[in-house]
């Protein structure tokens, strides 16, 4: 394969014109290579279970739970640090270099993690390297996104720069689907591994994989040439010695980091991650389907949705990015609660119907009753009547309402028709005291079975076409907010400090707004008992960021981005 050409004229390429070799070469380079990077970033969330067991078993039951919760969450979070560290060489040294290194970055700590010995062979050491490793791979991403779409982003003819840099937006999807369908392959007992041996040492084999998508991603990379603005910047001394202190230390510059952060990322970041991982989650934990069957319905959407990302790119290059990003935020917005419900009765009929004809209630004094959300596992939930009836419910995963009733009363739980009232812990101690709570959990498991509440979904009700479908219109969504918003971002900045204004609130965004949002998301359902209460947290944001948009987003599609 031949090495790119820079052009002669590096200031502005043709404004009309088929896509030559080269352009396409550094398309597929920059965007397969960021798939791999994104692969190896969301195996750890696909495998939290196994990777768990594997590495935090000698550890106490609350130790446990609080190390997969970080080691889960340090990805997301060294992110913004990453934008900051590969950002800065990127707009000092070059952005070819820079994602060279993100990429290396990435493949070689996925790897190394399909490598590491278990808690079993060297104990507290595993759950350790395991952190770090997480925590590189967090940094690598954090420099990787940046550096991709600035470098097809200055590569990209005028009037085209949306199209190009949307096949880099396919990239986070593209790198989830893949990541699911060799989960999927590996662990099916077409491959001669099958559930058992997965989990003893199969689980390796999608993170080994990275190795050789490693060596493919830095074959195509090696064969490009800095982009045409850089080598411009540097033949002419106007590239930027100090990018952080410009880029976030001078107000006309960080005004429009917080406009960019505001005004697009923050609506961008939640109905990315709500549409695609916590739609996931909601199909498995919530409506109770079977992991195989809400994998394998995600990725025929995401299959269906994925081109939407190049539709919306070319879209805005066209009629502006501004239109179609804010309109995903403010259909998000309008549509999620309806969108949500809409998948329970499709997923799960029984429970939809459950819910219509027999709601649950809990009926208890506020003053007694906790979030029966506890990240450290210490308490109970057992000290009053209304505790005894929350983690009842929370256990069993029911959506319920919370109804005040006048201090002093036993909590009670109303399911339908029916009426179950907690026993008092106060009048009782002991064995009595464990009898009756073990008694009154019976009676409402019972209860809740009888009208439909408990039981996984029966794959015969499913209504898989419809689900694909709803599915389907969440990933729509992420495709209007996320297709053009690389090529927005690009255009926001000058060139001297892109790379870095660019990437800290992208990355402060979809790293802990977007990130984090399955996790805020639980706490909320846990704290009120409603199964779509955490859908309040996308829905203001992405509201709020319509407004902020409307008001300071400029548009952007009609600029320059060689200054």
């Amino acid at each position: 394969m031949p090495d790119l050409e820079t052009p002669d004229d590096i200031s502005v390429l043709p404004k009309h014109h088929q896509a030559t070799h080269s352009e396409k070469l550094i398309i597929t380079a920059s965007s397969l290579g960021t798939v791999f990077e994104w692969y190896d970033f969301y195996l750890y969330g696909l495998l939290t279970a196994i990777i768990a067991a594997k590495f935090l078993t000698g550890l106490n039951e609350t130790t446990s739970f609080i190390m997969a919760l970080l080691v889960f969450a340090a990805g997301f979070i060294v992110r913004p640090f990453g934008a900051l560290v590969f950002g800065r060489i990127g707009d000092m040294v070059g952005r070819r270099y820079t994602f060279i290194v993100t990429l290396l970055v990435m493949g070689l700590s996925t790897f190394l993690v399909g490598c590491l010995p278990t808690y079993e062979s060297v104990g507290v050491a595993a759950p350790i390297m395991l952190v770090v490793l997480r925590m590189f791979q967090g940094l690598a991403l954090g420099g990787e996104y940046g550096g991709a779409a600035t470098y097809v982003a200055e590569h990209a003819p005028e009037g085209k720069r949306g199209l190009y840099t949307s096949w880099i937006q396919i990239t986070a999807t593209a790198g989830l689907a893949m990541a699911l369908l060799i989960v999927i392959l590996v662990r099916s007992p077409v491959t001669g591994v099958g559930e058992e041996a997965f989990r003893d040492w199969g689980w390796r084999v999608p993170y080994l994989l990275s190795g050789l998508f490693l060596g493919i991603g830095l074959w195509l990379r090696l064969k490009l040439h800095e982009s045409p603005v850089f080598q411009k910047m540097k033949a002419e001394g106007t590239s930027s010695k100090r990018p952080l202190s410009e880029a976030f230390g001078e107000w006309k510059n960080l005004r429009i980091v917080l406009i960019a952060f505001f005004g697009a990322i923050a609506g961008q970041a939640v109905v990315w991650y709500t549409g695609q991982l916590y739609a996931m989650y909601f199909l498995e934990k919530m409506l109770k389907v079977d992991g195989l069957t809400a994998n394998t319905l995600i990725i025929i959407a995401l299959a269906c949705a994925t081109p939407f990302f190049l539709f919306f790119g070319w879209l805005s290059d066209k009629i502006g990015r501004k239109k179609i990003i804010l309109a995903g935020c403010a259909l998000a917005a309008l549509t999620m609660f309806p969108a949500f419900k809409a998948l329970t009765a499709a997923a799960n009929p029984a429970l939809a119907r459950a819910q219509a004809n027999a709601p649950v209630k809990v009926l208890a004094d506020a003053a007694e009753c906790s979030s029966q959300f506890d990240p450290v596992g210490a308490n109970k939930f057992d000290g009053t009547s209304c505790d005894i009836v929350k983690n009842a419910l929370a256990k069993a995963a029911v959506n319920y309402e919370n109804v005040a009733a006048p201090a002093g009363t036993l909590a009670s739980i109303q399911i339908g028709a029916t009426t179950v009232v907690a026993p008092d812990p106060a009048r009782l101690s002991g064995e009595e005291r464990k009898a009756a709570i073990a008694a009154f959990a019976a009676q409402v498991t019972s209860d809740l079975a009888t009208v439909g509440y408990l039981g996984k979904a029966n794959p015969d009700e499913i209504d898989r076409p419809l689900v694909v479908a709803i599915l389907f219109y969440l990933v729509l969504l992420v495709t209007m907010v996320y297709g053009p918003i690389a090529a927005m971002l690009v255009e926001l900045f000058p060139s001297r400090i892109r790379y870095t204004s660019m990437s800290l609130p992208y990355h402060i965004g979809n790293g802990w707004l977007g990130g984090l949002l399955p996790a805020i998301g639980f706490a909320m359902v846990a704290a009120n008992g409603d199964i779509y209460y955490g859908f309040w947290y996308p829905v203001i944001v992405a509201a709020a960021t319509c407004v902020i948009g409307l008001i300071f987003l400029p548009e952007t599609y009609k600029r320059s981005i060689d200054e």
